[in-house]
């Protein structure tokens, strides 16, 4: 690790990092939960091999305006150097906003994958770091702490150090995963495809009904036993009040209120039927748009019986 105080080291550190094709960033933010919030720390890592953190480069940013901006001009506005984030969003906000180029994120990548592809309760770093990697057991416990605080503990550098390599080997794992699972669809076996989907849709069932058996269940059994919360559910009664009223009736207090309605409404299948032939005296924008639909005709070679 290379923890930088020093405007000189830090600006002919950027200069050299900007000779990589790529970086895994991270940041901390300083007085984060404030209408303020000032970045204190940039970390960098461009050596997938590091899984300790060694040649982890960690720039102290706070209070140095300057600084952040040269970053900015020389590493997030350099097109040919992707930068990796994890939840780009947020740490952009302080390098560069939206004139930062060529930027991927790993929690935008995790998010997309299917559910059985990438089991996980959510894309936090930690949590896909434990499931992809070798990494067990992260702390964050520093994650929170005061990131404004001068000089900086050692925990917190240590915290920020693996942040950076936690971050490059999750990037690795997804493109790995994304990589094993990629298909081309001009080649795609439809009859392997087909096969899977009939024994999954057979065992979804099986458990679809299962679920929703146990649910009513859970849900009658509360009711019964007068009980609103567990430590698992929540029930809550929900009351939904529709208001309709009769279009001649709304037409008319329109008219004579002279209310302005001026706006486009669509007209559903009853309506053009109920309109008949004056749909025809009417000024209609029509939309059009088209998709696929896939229908499953049932198994083959199988009968009722079987």
């Amino acid at each position: 690790m290379f923890y930088l105080t020093e405007s000189n080291d830090i600006k002919n550190t950027i200069e050299k990092l900007t000779q990589a094709d790529l970086l895994w960033i991270d940041t901390e933010v300083a007085d984060y939960n404030t209408r303020k919030p000032r970045l204190s720390l940039i970390q960098l890592l461009a050596e997938s091999e590091d899984l300790v953190g060694d040649n982890v480069y960690i720039l102290d940013v706070l209070e140095h305006d300057n600084i952040i901006h040269f970053f900015i001009e020389k590493v997030m506005l350099n097109p040919d150097i992707e930068k990796v984030f994890h939840n780009a969003k947020y740490d952009i906000k302080f390098l560069g906003k939206n004139q930062a180029k060529n930027i991927t994120c790993t929690w935008e990548i995790a998010k997309k994958l299917p559910y059985y592809i990438l089991p996980v309760s959510n894309c936090k770093l930690k949590t896909l770091a434990e499931k992809l990697t070798n990494f067990q057991n992260i702390d964050k416990e520093v994650q929170g702490s005061d990131w404004g605080q001068r000089p900086l503990t050692k925990k917190q550098l240590e915290y920020a150090k693996m942040d950076s390599v936690y971050l490059a080997q999750v990037h690795l794992a997804l493109l790995e995963l994304i990589q094993k699972n990629n298909s081309e669809p001009a080649t795609d076996n439809l009859d392997e495809l087909s096969h899977r989907y009939q024994e999954l849709l057979h065992e979804w069932k099986l458990l679809d009904s299962e679920i929703s058996h146990i649910l009513e269940r859970i849900k009658l059994a509360m009711q019964a036993q007068n009980i609103s919360e567990t430590s698992t559910f929540k029930l809550s009664s929900v009351e939904r009040i529709t208001q309709k009223v009769n279009f001649a009736e709304l037409a008319t207090i329109v008219q004579n209120k002279e209310i302005d309605l001026d706006f486009p409404i669509t007209l559903t299948q009853k309506l053009q039927k109920d309109f008949g032939n004056i749909i025809n005296e009417l000024s209609l924008n029509t939309e059009s748009s088209s998709s696929w639909k896939l229908t499953f005709k049932g198994f083959p070679n199988m009968t009722e019986q079987d």
